[in-house]
């Protein structure tokens, strides 16, 4: 069993890593889809109910934001699994810039995301963390986590 956490600012390229890695194998909980908590909730909990593999396709700058998910995870045995996407801000902007017109998220709102970033540490409870590092060509270069050691 196993939850990851997504960490990240918009247009970093998450959700098309998800697609790429964990699409057939982890159930996504994404707060852009499911539109409120109440929903995300429910999917969490019936994650973690039935013993499904899942991964938290959100921003989760904060470590408060990831406590939602990692508290309820270690508690029902889940390996808890961080994916940091590094990537420059302007790179970033560009990505979304090149989304559908219904999916281009304010500047104002990539900038806040940006602003209250915290890089996850060991102590939230991750059993383990990665750096993932976005191409402008959606490749990705995943290593493991330098910080802290």
């Amino acid at each position: 069993m196993e939850a990851i956490i997504f960490i990240g600012i918009q247009g970093v390229g998450k959700s098309t890593f998800y697609q790429k890695n964990f699409f057939n194998t982890h159930i996504r909980i994404n707060l852009d889809m499911l539109k409120t908590r109440h929903r995300e909730q429910i999917f969490l909990q019936a994650c973690l109910t039935g013993k499904q593999p899942f991964v938290v396709d959100n921003t989760n700058p904060t470590i408060e934001e990831r406590q939602r998910y990692i508290t309820p995870a270690k508690s029902q045995g889940f390996k808890i699994v961080g994916y940091y996407f590094q990537a420059a801000l302007e790179d970033c902007q560009q990505r979304n810039n090149q989304r559908l017109p219904k999916q281009i998220v304010p500047l104002i709102g990539l900038l806040a995301t940006y602003k209250k970033l915290v890089l996850p540490t060991w102590a939230e409870g991750f059993d383990a963390i990665y750096t993932v590092k976005s191409e402008l060509n959606y490749s990705f270069i995943i290593e493991e986590w330098q910080h802290e050691i």
